[in-house]
C-alpha cells in the first residue's frame, strides 16, 4: 500500500486496488480460458461438432462467484465512500470559492488566501462554490475530487496527518486558463498555522512567493544553499567579491543599492565563482516588488506589501492580471493607471477612456459595464467587495505606475 497522510485516502486505495485486481485476475483467467479452450476444441481435434451437456454445478459457480465479488466492490467502494463523505463534528470549516482561474479560501475570522493553510493533525470541512462555470478541486494526494457547482456548495474534508505542500488542480475544463488554475496545499505545525492565521509571517511570506513568481528560486535558494546562483537570505552587510565587465575585480557593499542593481543588471557585477546566466530584470519587476524582495534580503523582515496586493492575490486577479507588464487573460496591472483605453459599451459604441480611479473601480465592480474592444467579457464582477476593499485595489494597481509612453496591452 502507498504512504497515506490522510486516512481515509487508504480506503479509496483499498477500493481501487481490490477492483484492479479482480479486472486483472479476470482479464488473466478469460485469457488462459480462451486460449485452452482454442487448442482443447481445435477443429482437428474435433471434426464433428458435438452437443456438451449442461452442469448445474457451474451453473451456480458462476452465478454466485461473481455475486459475490460484485458484493465485495459495492462493499469496499461504500467504505471508502463514507469515509471520504462524513464529516467529523466540530471540524475546522473554510470556504473555497472557483472562478475562472484561481481558487480562493476563507477562513474563520474572514482572512482569506489564494493557497489551502490547513494545521497537521486537524479536521479540516471544505465548502465549496464557483462563481461563473463548473470547476472541480481534486488534490491528488489526499484523493480528493469534488465538482464546484454555481449556485451550490458541495462540501469535502481532510485530516492532514504530515506537514508538506500537495498540489490543488482544477479537473475539469473550465476555459481558456484552466491549465494555470493550480494552487498548493501547505500543511504546517498547529503553533505556525495559528501564527500564519494571525498574520504574523504575512510580510516574510509575500517576500518568498515574490521570489517563486518571478522565477528566482529556479537558481537561488531562500535557506543558506548555494545553487545556481547565490543563497539570497540574510545578504545585507556582506562583502561581495565580484568581476566587472571590463575583466577587473572589485570587492563590493551588499547594501541596498548593490541587491537593486544585482536584480536589475546582474551582468555589470557578476559574483565570482558563479557564470553569468542570470537574465536582467529591468523594467520587469514593479517597485514595489522589487524593494519587499531587496528588503528580505538585507534583513529578512521585508517591508509589508502595497496596499491591495494580499487583498488582489485573494481574488484571484494574478491568475488573469500580471504585475510584469506581461498579457495573461486580461491587462498587465503595471501600466494600466492612466492608460487610454479603447472600450465597447453596453450599446456597441466605441470610445476613448483613461483609466482613472473611477475607471479602475468600475471594472472591479462591473466589468461587463465597459468592455476593451476585441476582448471577451470574461471577467466575473466583484460587487461583493466594500469601497474600502476596492480602494485598496485600486490602489495597489497605481503604486505599480502610469503608463511607460506606449499604448496600454489588449486587455479587459
Amino acid at each position: 500500500m502507498f504512504e497515506h497522510i490522510f486516512s481515509a485516502a487508504s480506503e479509496v486505495d483499498r477500493a481501487f486496488l481490490f477492483i484492479l485486481a479482480f479486472a486483472v485476475g479476470a482479464l488473466v483467467l478469460v485469457t488462459a480460458l480462451m486460449l485452452y479452450f482454442s487448442w482443447r476444441y481445435h477443429h482437428t481435434r474435433n471434426p464433428e461438432a458435438v452437443e456438451i451437456p449442461g452442469s448445474l454445478t457451474l451453473e451456480l459457480l458462476w452465478t454466485i462467484i461473481p455475486s459475490v465479488i460484485v458484493m465485495a466492490m459495492f462493499w469496499f467502494g461504500w467504505t471508502s465512500f463514507k469515509a471520504m463523505r462524513t464529516v467529523p463534528e466540530g471540524a475546522m470549516e473554510v470556504a473555497v470559492e472557483a472562478r475562472m482561474w484561481s481558487w480562493s479560501f476563507t477562513y474563520p475570522g474572514g482572512k482569506r488566501s489564494a493557497v489551502l493553510v490547513a494545521p497537521v493533525g486537524a479536521d479540516v470541512k471544505l465548502a465549496m462554490t464557483s462563481r461563473d462555470v463548473i470547476h472541480s478541486f481534486y488534490v491528488p494526494a489526499l484523493r480528493i475530487k469534488m465538482d464546484t457547482v454555481p449556485g451550490l456548495t458541495t462540501t469535502a474534508w481532510f485530516n492532514a496527518s504530515a506537514p508538506g505542500e500537495f498540489d490543488i488542480l482544477c479537473a475539469e475544463y473550465c476555459g481558456l486558463k484552466h491549465a494555470n488554475m493550480i494552487t498548493t496545499l501547505r500543511v504546517v505545525p498547529a503553533g505556525e498555522f495559528e501564527q500564519w492565521l494571525a498574520g504574523a509571517d504575512g510580510a516574510g511570506t509575500r517576500a518568498r512567493e515574490l521570489f517563486e513568481t518571478y522565477g528566482c528560486t529556479g537558481c537561488h535558494d531562500l535557506a543558506g544553499a548555494d545553487g545556481l546562483g547565490p543563497a539570497l537570505d540574510a545578504l545585507g552587510g556582506r562583502m561581495v567579491d565580484v568581476l566587472l565587465p571590463g575583466g577587473g575585480r572589485a570587492q563590493v557593499l551588499s547594501d541596498a543599492d548593490y541587491l537593486r542593481r544585482a536584480v536589475l543588471d546582474p551582468g555589470a557585477e557578476v559574483v565570482a565563482g558563479y557564470e553569468p546566466m542570470m537574465p536582467p530584470y529591468q523594467d520587469q519587476i514593479p517597485e514595489a516588488d522589487l524593494e519587499a524582495m531587496v528588503q528580505w534580503m538585507l534583513t529578512g523582515d521585508p517591508a509589508g506589501p502595497p496596499p491591495g496586493r494580499e487583498l488582489a492575490e485573494a481574488e484571484g486577479c494574478m491568475s488573469c492580471h500580471s504585475t510584469d507588464g506581461s498579457y495573461i487573460a486580461g491587462p498587465s496591472f503595471r501600466g494600466l493607471a492612466g492608460a487610454v483605453r479603447r472600450v465597447q459599451d453596453g450599446s456597441g459604441a466605441v470610445r476613448e477612456v483613461v483609466a482613472d480611479d473611477a475607471y479602475l473601480a468600475e471594472s472591479i465592480l462591473a466589468p461587463g459595464a465597459l468592455v476593451v474592444e476585441g476582448e471577451a467579457p470574461i471577467m466575473p464582477a466583484y460587487d461583493a467587495l466594500d469601497a474600502e476593499q476596492v480602494g485598496l485595489l485600486v490602489d495597489y494597481i497605481k503604486s505599480l505606475g502610469p503608463q511607460d509612453g506606449a499604448q496600454a496591452g489588449a486587455g479587459q
